[in-house]
Order: C-alpha cells, then structure tokens, then sequence
C-alpha cells in the first residue's frame, strides 16, 4: 500500500518474493497441465502453430473412420465376389455333367404318307409340291400322282427325292437323316447328336398329307438344367445382399473414399454387376445338344474369368485404401508430436525449478526477516 512506508531493504526483499511467488504460479501451472504454453499470452506463435496441427489432426481423425468404412464395403464386395464364384463352379460342374448324360436323339413319323393324287400314264400329270420343314429347313419338292406301272403310293420315290442330292446336303447339314419307315408308309426323321428339338410338317397340293414331329428327349438332362437355374437365382440373390451400409459395389454401386481434409485427395470405387445377367449367364431352356451344353460353359468360364477380373480390381481399391489409412495414423501422430514439441513442458526441468524457486522463496522470507530487524529495535525504546 502506498500509505505504508517500508524501508529500501524490505522493499528490495519483498520485491524479490513478489517474483519468486509469480515464477513458482507459473511453474506450478505447468506442473498441473504438463504445457508449458497453455494460452496465447504465454507464446503466442507456439501456441496458434500447434492449434493448427491438432486441429489438423482432429479433422483426419473423422476422416480415419470413414476410410475404415470405405474398408468394410469393399471387403463386403470381396466376400461376396468369392461365394458368387463358388457359385459359379458349382454352375460349370452341373453344365459338364449334363453334357456327359446322354440323350435320345430320334423322332419318327406320327402319320402315315398318304398319296389321293388321281393315275396318270403321263409323267408330268397330276403333279403337285409337296413342302417339307424339319429344325429351320424348307425343302420342296415335285410329287407325282399314281402311275399304272409306279409305286403304289410314290412313297420310294418322294424318300429317293428327299435323301439325294442338294436335298440330302441340306439335311446333312442341319443335322437330319431322312428314311421310309419299317412299314414303308411313312418317313422317319433322324436327330444327329447336334441337331436341335424340331417340329416337321408335310403339306401337298391336292389333299395329300402327314403330319411329322419329334423331341428330343432331354429328360435326362431336365434336373441339371433346374439346377443350372437354381444356381442362377442364388447368384441374384447374393449379389443384391453384399452391400454394406446402403452401398453395393456388386450392382453396379460406387463409393468415394476421402482422404485428405480439404477433399482433394480421394479414390472412387467403382462398382460391378455380379449378378448372373452381369456375367452373362442365363437360365437355360434347352440342353438338346451338347452344343448347347458347350455354349453354357463358355458362358460360365467367361463368368469366372469376369469375377476373377472384379476380385483382383477390388483387392487393389482395397490396398490402396489400406495404405492411405496407415499413413494417415502416423500423419496424426507427426502432428500431434509436432504439437507436443511446441507446448509440452519438460516435468523434470520444471519440477527442479519448482524445488529451486521454493528454496529461493524461503531465502527471501528470511531475508525480509533480517531487514526488518532494525526496525523492530525501535520496540525497545518503549
């Protein structure tokens, strides 16, 4: 108080405690934060400059989890990639048995060769045309009425018309074989092993007609064309399943991965369609022939060789975001260190002064103790 007159040597001292006690308060804050910048007044540029890398640190913190989500929707794609594979094994297992299950391949007529053509002596009389279609084949072909010294019913000669010739080389070709029946009134049709189901027909000027059609018989092979379908429905279903919190990447789905905190820095995860159509697989309906069997395995195999292709794309999205989240973890630590070093305080050095500025206030006190000694002696006048 300025009313309070103290010598200079108490003055000096009390001063000196003044200091003392100021220096031990800061101490002991440090001591009790472990900072020794705990606000702007104590270094305002170690202060702002570790701010900034904390909150730095802080703002690729959030973006840690959400690479660690971008993580968990691409390895959901990639288990879903490895059971649609199995899948589709089990799909090529099930085609390759079918093409090794045999098939009846033959269909007889289901009438009988009818000729109501009028007799002629003549060669060219009462003719008609008669049209025959077997699996996509149209072949003509000139039919001549009853003749008095011809066959009865110009059944020879219509079989001799249709199994010679340009006519034979096309039913060659599209896998058919034409003969007279046991009973000789009528045609048989012959499937090759890579002919087509079919439907024939007969149709002639004049009234005279059959009716021919035929199936192959594929019984043998209708379980493993369900279950080829079966596996199919299966392969839908999963792939709708493998999303991870509304994301699918297997249909068709993409996902951005941020990681830097200005956004700048990012990938984008492009989705695929795993789905059976996306593989280009379809339900089969007719496994007649082993070329037809054969085209559904390419198709597989084609399928396979696409989700390999998905797997390894995927495992690469995968890595890269595995490394960015690693170098990220240690960014934050850079920058929580860097930080660190600009506002921690060294609790060694601190608590040696805190043990130094104690010793040094005690000194003090006892120094104010001796000043005052002379102005005591006043008492003893009195």
């Amino acid at each position: 108080m300025s009313d309070i007159s103290l010598t200079a040597s108490m003055r000096t001292n009390l001063l000196s405690l003044q200091s003392t006690q100021s220096l031990m308060d800061t101490t002991q804050e440090r001591l009790s934060t472990g900072k020794k910048v705990n606000s702007a007044i104590d270094n305002p540029s170690s202060y702002y400059t570790a701010q900034n890398l904390t909150n730095r640190a802080s703002d690729l913190e959030s973006l840690l989890d959400s690479m660690g989500q971008g993580i968990q929707t691409i390895k959901a794609a990639n288990e879903g990639i490895e059971a649609i594979t199995t899948f589709v094994q089990q799909a090529k297992a099930v085609a390759n048995t079918a093409r090794d299950t045999s098939i009846k391949t033959e269909a007889a007529s289901s009438g009988k060769f009818v000729n109501d053509l009028a007799e002629s002596t003549t060669a060219t009389a009462n003719k008609s045309t008669m049209t025959l279609k077997v699996g996509g084949v149209t072949l003509t072909y000139d039919v001549k009425g009853k003749s008095t010294g011809g066959d009865a019913d110009n059944l020879t000669a219509v079989i001799n018309g249709l199994t010679t010739g340009s006519n034979a080389t096309a039913y060659g070709a599209a896998n058919f074989t034409i003969e007279a029946n046991a009973d000789g009134d009528g045609i048989v049709i012959k499937a090759k092993p890579d002919a087509a189901n079919f439907t024939a027909s007969i149709s002639l000027e004049g009234g005279m007609g059959m009716t021919i059609s035929g199936k192959i018989d594929t019984a043998a092979r209708d379980e493993s064309m369900q279950q080829f379908n079966d596996i199919l429905t299966q392969i839908d279903q999963l792939a709708s399943d493998a999303s991870y919190k509304g994301v699918n990447l297997l249909k068709g789905d993409n996902l951005k991965v941020i990681f830097n905190e200005d956004r700048s820095s990012f990938i984008e995860v492009k989705g695929d369609d795993a789905s059976s159509g996306g593989l280009g697989l379809t339900a089969v309906e007719d496994w007649s022939t082993n070329d037809q069997v054969e085209a559904t395995i390419t198709a597989v195999e084609g399928a396979i060789t696409e989700l390999r292709n998905m797997a390894s794309e995927f495992g690469n999205n995968y890595s890269i975001v595995q490394t960015r989240q690693d170098f990220t973890e240690n960014l934050m630590n850079v920058l929580t260190e860097g930080a660190d070093d600009l506002t921690l305080a060294d609790m060694n050095e601190e608590s040696a002064n805190m043990l130094a500025l104690q010793t040094r206030q005690q000194l003090g006190v006892n120094a104010l103790s001796l000043a005052s000694q002379s102005s005591q002696s006043v008492l003893s006048l009195f």
